[in-house]
C-alpha cells in the first residue's frame, strides 16, 4: 500500500480534529490446542500459549500508534470459544478458565479479552452448558473478559432453549456486579462472525488460522465533519460523501494493522470499518442521522437515512480493502452515544424503534438498560425478536441489555469511560412467558436452505 503526502496530512487532520482513532487492534490467537482433560493442564496451557504468543502485542501497538500519530483506543485479545477448549469439564473449571485468562490479560496489559463464549444456534453440549451457566459467576470475577453467546443462525434457525436460559443469565449476572456493569460484558448474538474485533463480541472463531490481527476503526466524527461540508446536496450526493470519507478511514486501518501483524509475525485478518460511536461530543452516530436533516434521531426517516449510511460505509471500505470483515457498518448503542442518550431522554428512540434501526445497520439492541425488575422472559422474548431479524435478513443482529437493579424508567445508570451513561428504558407491561417456556427451536427460514 502506498500513500500520498496530502492523504497522510489529511488522515492527520481526522486524528486530530475529528476523534477518529483505531478503536481496536485485536490479536485472535486460537487455544484448539490446549484442550485437555486435566482442569490443572488445561490451565496451563492456555495460560502458556497466551503468555507466548501475544507477548509483544501491546507493545507492538503502541509504538506503531506513535511512529505514525494515530491514536489506538484499546489492545485486546480474542481466542477460541472456550466451550470448545474446555468441553467436558464442570461448572467450577470454566470458572477457573475465566480467571486465567483475565490474569494473562493483566499481566500483558491488555484491555479487554473475548472469547468466553458458546456457539449453540442448532443445541447445547454439556460444555455449552457448564460455560452459560458459569456466566455469571465468570464474569463477576473477573475484570477483563468478556462473553458471548450465539443463539441463532439463518441456517440452523433460533434456539429458544438456549434463549430462555440466556433471560435468566442476564439477569443473574446483573445481581452480581454494581449496577449490572457485568451485563455490558456479555452480548447474545444471532449469526455472529469470527474475525469480529470489537468486544464484548469478540471470539477466534474455529475457522481462523493459528493467530491473526484484526482491526476495528471509528470514525462518526470524520463522517459527521464531511456530511456538514458537503451542505444541502441530495441523498444520493450524500451517499457517495460518506462512500468517500470511509474509504479514506478504511485505509487508514488497514496500513495500522498491516504494520502491526508484519512486525509481530502475524498474519493480518480483516479490518472492520463499524462507525462505533463513543460518549464524547461530536463522535455519534445519532449525530450524523441529525445532520442529514432529522430534527432528533428516531423520528420517522431514521431507518431510511442509517440504513443509507450502513452502506454507504460498507461500499466505502469495499473500495479501499479486500480484507473488509467483522461487522462493518454503524453501531447504534445507546449508552455509548451522546446522540443516542439525547434521543432517548427526549422521547424520540424506544425499544421498539432501536428494534426496526437494527434491522438495517450492524449488529443490534445494544448497550440497552433496562428496568432491574424486568422479568427474565421478557428480556429472552426480546432476544428472540431481535435474533427473528438477524435469521431473516441474513445479518448478525445481537442484544446487550442492561437490567439495572433498583433502577426504573427515567433515571439512568453512571459507568463512565467507553461505556457511557445508560438511560433506563421502558419494556412492554405485557407478559411472554409462556411463548418463552414453550422451549424447543423456530426452524430455520426457507432462504437459509439456499445450496
Amino acid at each position: 500500500m502506498s500513500y500520498k503526502q496530502e492523504e497522510i496530512i489529511e488522515t492527520i487532520h481526522m486524528t486530530q480534529v475529528e476523534h477518529l482513532d483505531i478503536r481496536t487492534v485485536t490479536f485472535g490467537i486460537s487455544l484448539r490446542d490446549c484442550s485437555d482433560r486435566d482442569p490443572k493442564h488445561l490451565l496451563a496451557n492456555i495460560r502458556e500459549k497466551i503468555m507466548t504468543r501475544a507477548a509483544n502485542h501491546v507493545k507492538t501497538v503502541e509504538q506503531v500508534s506513535a511512529e505514525f500519530g494515530i491514536p489506538i483506543a484499546n489492545k485486546r485479545l480474542a481466542v477460541t470459544p472456550i466451550a470448545i477448549v474446555a468441553d467436558g469439564h464442570d461448572k467450577a473449571t470454566f470458572i477457573e478458565v475465566a480467571r486465567t485468562l483475565d490474569s494473562c490479560a493483566e499481566e500483558l496489559g491488555i484491555d479487554y479479552l473475548g472469547g468466553y463464549s458458546a456457539l449453540v444456534q442448532k443445541g447445547m453440549t454439556n460444555g455449552d452448558r457448564n460455560l452459560i451457566d458459569s456466566i455469571p459467576d465468570a464474569i463477576a470475577c473477573t475484570k477483563r473478559v468478556c462473553s458471548s453467546v450465539n443463539v441463532a443462525s439463518t441456517r440452523a434457525g433460533i434456539n429458544m432453549d438456549a434463549i430462555a436460559r440466556m433471560g435468566y443469565i442476564i439477569k443473574e449476572l446483573a445481581e452480581k456486579t454494581p449496577q449490572a456493569i457485568g451485563c455490558c460484558k456479555l452480548v447474545v448474538f444471532a449469526n455472529c462472525v469470527e474475525d469480529n474485533p470489537f468486544i464484548a463480541g469478540a471470539f477466534h472463531g474455529i475457522s481462523e488460522p493459528e493467530t491473526v490481527i484484526n482491526v476495528g476503526i471509528s470514525g462518526p466524527g470524520v463522517v459527521l465533519n464531511a456530511i456538514k461540508q458537503a451542505g444541502q446536496c441530495d441523498v444520493g450526493a450524500l451517499a457517495e460523501t460518506i462512500k468517500r470519507t470511509a474509504f479514506k478511514v478504511t485505509r487508514m486501518g488497514e496500513m495500522v494493522g498491516r504494520k502491526v501483524s508484519q512486525r509481530l509475525g502475524v498474519e493480518f485478518g480483516i479490518v472492520d470499518l463499524s462507525l462505533a460511536p463513543t460518549p464524547a461530543e461530536g463522535d455519534s452516530v445519532a449525530d450524523i442521522i441529525e445532520a442529514m436533516g432529522l430534527e432528533r434521531c428516531g423520528c420517522h426517516g431514521t431507518t431510511a437515512a442509517l440504513m443509507m449510511l450502513n452502506d454507504a460505509v460498507k461500499k466505502g471500505g469495499l473500495m479501499a480493502s479486500s480484507f473488509v470483515g467483522g461487522l462493518s457498518g454503524a453501531f447504534i448503542p445507546v449508552s455509548e452515544d451522546a446522540g443516542m442518550i439525547r434521543a432517548v431522554e427526549a422521547g424520540a428512540i424506544t425499544i421498539e424503534k432501536l428494534e426496526a434501526m437494527s434491522a438495517v445497520c450492524s449488529v443490534g439492541l445494544d448497550m440497552v438498560a433496562i428496568p432491574g425488575d424486568t422479568p427474565a422472559e421478557t428480556i429472552s422474548a426480546i432476544i428472540a425478536d431481535e435474533c427473528a431479524i438477524g435469521v431473516v435478513n441474513h445479518k448478525t443482529t445481537a442484544v446487550r441489555f442492561i437490567p439495572v437493579p433498583g433502577k426504573m424508567v427515567g433515571q439512568s445508570a453512571e459507568y463512565g469511560g467507553l461505556l457511557g451513561t445508560a438511560p433506563i428504558m421502558a419494556v412492554s407491561k405485557f407478559s411472554s412467558s409462556n411463548f418463552i417456556r414453550r422451549g424447543g427451536r423456530i426452524p430455520a427460514p426457507a432462504s437459509g436452505i439456499n445450496n
